[in-house]
């Protein structure tokens, strides 16, 4: 039986790995590209490895028929819509269980000075009218949204470069791949002076530290919520809980 997982996430990996030894099984982890030197997972060698994208979610179901996927996975990144858009359709379209594996989203405690929008225009709104200086740990994609609001001083961190164009004026880059410690957070925003932390909010563990610190800081955090999906998996145990379901389903022919 061949799966095909869309990763993005850490949990991609894990799951990739998980499944690299079972017997009756091939796996092969497809990645987005959008990072110069991706994570191969260390199972690679038992595990077929692609990057780029499909053109789609047509291009995705001529390559589920091509190379006769019968599971497609859903690994990505919390908030990459689009691919998670596309693999709705095409997994429909070629008639193959979907399973998604979603870790759920970050909740407050207390001492946390959450705002929560719904995007990156209404974060950028919400940092209001008086200067402040701003960490941004939301990527490299969306960082144009803050133009709107060049009268903040920014401190903007990403693994790859943010084109300069989508930069705000004030603006300074930080390039750094997680998973970041809280100490290691906590002398960050303290040494740069930051205000506010501008985040999305993508829950696990590896971006977690800079929550943490913000709220040992007593700094507020602007947190951009995402949609959530009630049928999604939230663990990889329970992903290959639903993986072994699917298996079990073909064998009896169901």
């Amino acid at each position: 039986m061949h799966v095909l997982i869309l990763g993005g996430a850490g949990e991609a990996r894990e799951l990739a790995r998980r499944l690299s030894g079972r017997p009756g099984l091939r796996v092969t982890l497809s990645l987005a590209g959008r990072t110069r030197a991706p994570e191969i997972p260390d199972a690679a060698a038992r595990v077929g490895v692609r990057v780029g994208g499909f053109g789609g979610a047509d291009g995705l179901a001529d390559w589920l028929r091509a190379h006769a996927v019968a599971v497609l996975v859903d690994a990505t990144h919390p908030f990459a819509r689009r691919i998670s858009g596309n693999a709705v359709r095409a997994a429909a379209a070629v008639a193959i269980p979907l399973v998604v594996l979603e870790r759920p989203p970050w909740q407050a405690v207390p001492g946390d000075r959450w705002t929560r929008v719904p995007d990156m225009a209404a974060a950028a709104a919400a940092l209001g009218d008086a200067p402040r200086r701003v960490f941004l740990a939301i990527g490299r994609q969306e960082v144009s949204a803050f133009r709107a609001a060049s009268h903040h001083h920014y401190l903007v961190r990403s693994i790859e470069p943010v084109a300069p164009a989508d930069l705000p004026p004030r603006a300074e880059t930080l390039l750094a791949r997680g998973p970041f410690a809280e100490a290691d957070e906590r002398a960050l925003l303290a040494a740069r002076g930051v205000e506010v932390v501008v985040a999305k909010n993508s829950g696990g563990d590896a971006t977690y530290g800079k929550i943490a610190a913000a709220r040992h800081l007593g700094l507020p955090v602007v947190l951009v919520d995402r949609p959530t999906r009630p049928e999604a998996a939230a663990t990889v145990e329970a992903a290959l809980a639903r993986l072994d379901h699917v298996a079990g389903s073909a064998d009896r022919g169901v």
